[in-house]
């Protein structure tokens, strides 16, 4: 049987993918000591690479004249209440530098600077979630976006839990991505904090795109083909943020979500049937919710140790729960047609 793969648009995914493995990068700490100790060690250990193309130089502010480095891909202060904070991320800033402001005491953080005349952008200051809002953010979730995290009603410096250290190395990732995004591949594979949120926006962008797709194809099977290319460079993208190498075991993993696609579109042809008038409708959620569903599973499989039994068996879980989602939202969408259909006057 012919995989409905382009093979070349797949090598040249993997051929980017190399390159990324290949790319330099440079990244200044800068550590204000009257941070809170665990903020310090816990950003100190993010950015710790083990990366022969990452150069990664660790300083303290201590009152000393502050230089920044203009050859620098990106620079993170670690904050506590030194006065200087704001200025230096300034600094950076001018010599086009983009400048991570990482801390546990945000609004604090962000007030001292506002007051010495230099503000730190809010999608900069970069914070876990403040405790009262932990436990309602799922893990499921799409990578967070940094934002000012704080109200002058959370106790400050906030406590690094694990739960908040997870959700500030979420957001740091998320600050990377976006800040650095022509070498967002490469920082992955240089700082692990990178990789979830990496991985969490390839599937919700393929899951996008999957669903435009079976939105607008209107040639029976066509869309085939797109959504499980899409969905093989969603894999390859997954694997590769995660440091794993191109060979024979990527082939054995695009096999499996090749499989899920086939039935993911076997699960569609089913449900058009059942409601044909919704046949776009319900292309697009299996689109969406398949791809979502089969993202998350090669998340959890190289979160978890790679063996292609445990991601056949994830990618199998997630099918179902796409299928059986998709068929509630299509038999919701059948009874409210009907009973529009019931409602309206006849003539």
């Amino acid at each position: 049987m012919q995989l409905p793969v382009d093979i070349k648009a797949v090598i040249e995914e993997a051929a980017s993918i190399d390159g990324a493995r290949q790319t330099p990068l440079s990244v200044s700490v800068y550590v204000d000591d009257t941070a809170p100790g665990d903020v310090q060690a816990h950003v100190r250990q993010a950015f710790a690479s083990a990366s022969p193309h990452a150069r990664v130089s660790l300083m303290y502010l201590e009152g000393r004249p502050f230089s920044p480095y203009a050859g620098d891909d990106m620079a993170v202060i670690v904050a506590g209440l030194d006065e200087q904070v704001g200025e230096c991320a300034s600094r950076l800033r001018e010599a086009g530098v983009p400048v991570m402001v990482a801390t546990t005491l945000p609004a604090l953080v962000a007030d001292i600077a506002q007051a010495s005349g230099h503000a730190i952008p809010a999608g900069d200051l970069v914070a876990p979630k403040a405790p009262r809002d932990l436990p309602a953010e799922s893990s499921e979730g799409a990578a967070a976006q940094p934002v000012r995290a704080a109200a002058p009603s959370a106790a400050e410096p906030y406590v690094l839990d694990d739960s908040a250290a997870a959700s500030l190395s979420e957001r740091m990732g998320g600050w990377v991505i976006d800040a650095c995004a022509d070498k967002r591949l490469a920082f992955a594979l240089a700082f692990p904090f990178v990789r979830k949120p990496l991985a969490l926006e390839a599937v919700n962008a393929t899951a996008l795109q999957n669903a435009g797709v079976g939105l607008l194809v209107i040639i029976p099977g066509a869309d085939l083909p797109v959504m499980t290319l899409n969905q093989a460079k969603m894999l390859l993208q997954i694997a590769a943020a995660y440091g794993e190498e191109l060979g024979l075991a990527r082939v054995k993993e695009l096999a499996a979500v090749v499989g899920g696609a086939f039935a993911c579109r076997a699960a569609a042809r089913q449900l058009v049937a059942f409601v044909p008038a919704l046949g776009w409708a319900v292309k697009a959620a299996i689109g969406y919710s398949g791809t979502q569903a089969m993202g998350r599973a090669a998340i959890e499989y190289y979160e978890g140790g790679v063996t292609v039994g445990r991601l056949a068996d994830a990618v199998g879980r997630a099918r179902d729960r796409a299928v059986r989602a998709a068929a509630s939202r299509a038999a919701a969408k059948a009874q409210e047609v009907g009973a529009c259909a019931v409602a309206r006057p006849s003539h």
